[in-house]
């Protein structure tokens, strides 16, 4: 959430910071409703002032055993005022903060202002093209033929974009979770949790997902649940309303958890396997840290995202968003992109992201400084560590053998165990 303060102070920034996104905002409506709030709380302190004044006179009268019938009167008349006042501030700092709810962050200086996906630089690129001498198989034809996975049974069970892993399928996607979180807890001195899968409204708010993406969430409706498109929401709001000592920032965790979405606006998207989901997995990166160093840590962020692809040798690049590109709640942003060798695309796998205080204020995430003073919003940052759909995806087809098996990275061998790495 922006700080209103902030809209009502530079107001051109922020049109131009949101047109930027390639979003329209009602910013008069904003305006009027936040004017009409301070003119009710305005009016209330006056009356609020002149109450107490009536109410000493009252006193007065009394100790000389006058009359005060007409001045309790006019007390209580004041008194209905503020009432009255009371509920119409209410009732309009709901109207505005429902306004607030829909604008999305701004984007952070540094980030490159551009419409769409189109005009996202690439900023790096790692690995070599893998480009063997025999014809490439597709993700889904290595695992038909090696029984990884089985997607019709599992749309059976579920429907469309619920995957069935198997054998195999099942032992390596296990094996790439627990590689990856072991990976982000000894050599990024993450902290491992294990958040719910379901999360409340205000969780969903405090991240952005709710209002905005209501559509594409699932609902539990009998206990105002939602199932959680991504650890970073319940992750994020470990510390929903705390306030955390200076000292202890940066915070970092990593998490594991199913995620879920809709995906209501895929219509006539590439779903094939697992290129698009409604379940899949993943391994996530939140950071809670210090306003003055929330960059140096996104950087930090990103590269611990890499490591893991480095660590699996697969070809990848790293994007970063235009404006027009960036996610709702996101001030900067970069993505993480696999070459998969036979669907002969790049595939992304990992959003790094700033938020800078936009979370933290809908929130009420804080921290107090170690020098005293009032407290303050800290910034929150989160990425994908990967995720495992497009992982799998990537790494079948870049390891894939001319006999149709596929020799899997040394570094999982402690993972995969009796499976070993070659899948035949």
């Amino acid at each position: 959430m922006l700080d209103i303060q902030k809209i009502r102070e530079d107001i051109d920034t922020v049109r131009q910071g949101i047109q930027n996104k390639n979003v329209q905002i009602d910013f008069e409506a904003i305006l009027k409703l936040d004017q009409e709030r301070r003119d009710v709380i305005a009016e209330v302190e006056v009356l609020k002032h002149d109450r107490n004044i009536v109410s000493k006179d009252v006193a007065t009268r009394k100790r000389n055993k006058e009359d005060a019938s007409d001045l309790i009167n006019k007390t209580r008349d004041i008194g209905q005022r503020i009432k009255t006042l009371d509920d119409q501030q209410r009732e309009v700092e709901a109207q505005l903060n429902e306004l607030l709810l829909q604008i999305p962050n701004l984007p952070h200086t540094s980030t490159p202002v551009g419409t769409d996906a189109s005009e996202n630089p690439v900023i790096k690129e790692w690995g070599n093209r893998f480009q063997p001498d025999f014809k490439l198989l597709t993700h889904l034809e290595l695992g038909d033929s090696l029984g990884l996975f089985d997607f019709p049974r599992g749309t059976k069970i579920a429907g469309p974009g619920f995957p069935l892993y198997t054998g195999n399928g099942a032992k390596l996607e296990r094996a790439l979770i627990n590689f990856m979180l072991d990976f982000h807890i000894d050599e990024h001195a993450y902290t491992e949790v294990l958040p719910p899968v379901v999360s409340n409204a205000k969780s969903m708010s405090t991240t952005g997902q709710l209002p905005k993406f209501e559509d594409d969430m699932y609902k539990i409706p009998q206990d105002e649940l939602y199932l959680i498109p991504t650890a970073e929401v319940p992750v994020t709001n470990i510390h929903q309303g705390e306030i955390i000592p200076e000292e202890n920032l940066p915070i970092r965790y990593c998490a594991y958890s199913s995620c879920f979405r809709r995906e209501a606006g895929s219509y006539g998207k590439d779903t094939r396997g697992f290129l698009r989901l409604h379940q899949f997995n993943k391994v996530e990166l939140v950071k809670f840290t210090h306003p003055d160093n929330s960059y140096e840590e996104l950087e930090k962020l990103r590269r611990d995202a890499e490591d893991i692809l480095e660590a699996l040798g697969l070809e990848y690049r790293v994007i970063e968003l235009v404006t027009g590109d960036l996610s709702f709640a996101a001030a900067k942003c970069y993505d993480l992109e696999l070459w998969a060798p036979g669907e002969a695309r790049w595939l992304e796998v990992s959003s790094c992201s700033n938020f800078e205080d936009f979370q933290a204020r809908r929130g009420a995430i804080r921290y107090k400084p170690q020098s005293g003073g009032k407290v303050q919003l800290l910034h929150t940052l989160n990425g994908s560590g990967v995720a495992t759909p497009r992982l799998l995806v990537a790494l079948l087809e870049t390891y894939q053998q001319k006999d149709g098996s596929v020799l899997l990275p040394e570094i999982l061998a402690p993972y995969m165990g009796s499976a070993g790495l070659h899948l035949r």
